[in-house]
């Protein structure tokens, strides 16, 4: 099995387990099981099988634990994703509100289906069951930039801002 870490990242990895680690009573040190999948993600781009196994060895739990958290939360990528990751909101407000549509829409221009990513690595587009912005629907989301009251027409000047980061 490769290692999910080069040996900069592997030393931060264990540093920042043990600060993090700290903040649990040692009968309880697999609560720290989100923020160590957020550091994994944080240090490779996503959460790879063997970053998992890693985890489960410092939290003393087993590693099928470790994937049940990373692969129920849409925040840790278990597949490595595109350089920008596109959410979208399909809830029920932004569904009344066009996110259908919307989704449609990038899914012809990016050339790709909700769930993929572009063969040029650049672009991961997926369907979130909720971004939290019901009153301002549809949004989406790249990778942190959240983006409300999306129009169809808006989709090419917010693409191409994101292109720009």
């Amino acid at each position: 099995m490769a290692a999910p870490f080069d040996a900069n990242q592997q030393a931060r990895f264990d540093t920042e387990i043990s600060k993090l680690l700290t903040q649990f009573p040692p009968e309880h040190k697999q609560a720290a099981m989100m923020g160590a999948l957020r550091l994994v993600q944080e240090l490779v781009g996503w959460v790879p099988p063997e970053a998992m196994d890693q985890v489960a060895q410092k939290l003393g739990v087993h590693p099928s634990k470790v994937l049940e958290v990373a692969t129920f939360y849409v925040m840790f990528h278990t597949k490595k994703p595109g350089e920008k990751v596109i959410d979208v909101c399909t809830n029920i407000s932004c569904s009344l509100c066009g996110a259908e549509k919307l989704l449609a829409t990038l899914e012809k221009k990016l050339g790709i289906h909700a769930g993929e990513t572009t063969p040029d690595g650049k672009w991961t587009l997926r369907e979130a069951e909720c971004l939290g912005s019901c009153h301002t629907a549809p949004c989406l989301q790249i990778n942190e930039d959240h983006h409300e009251n999306i129009s169809i027409k808006s989709v090419d000047e917010i693409l191409a801002k994101a292109s720009l980061k």
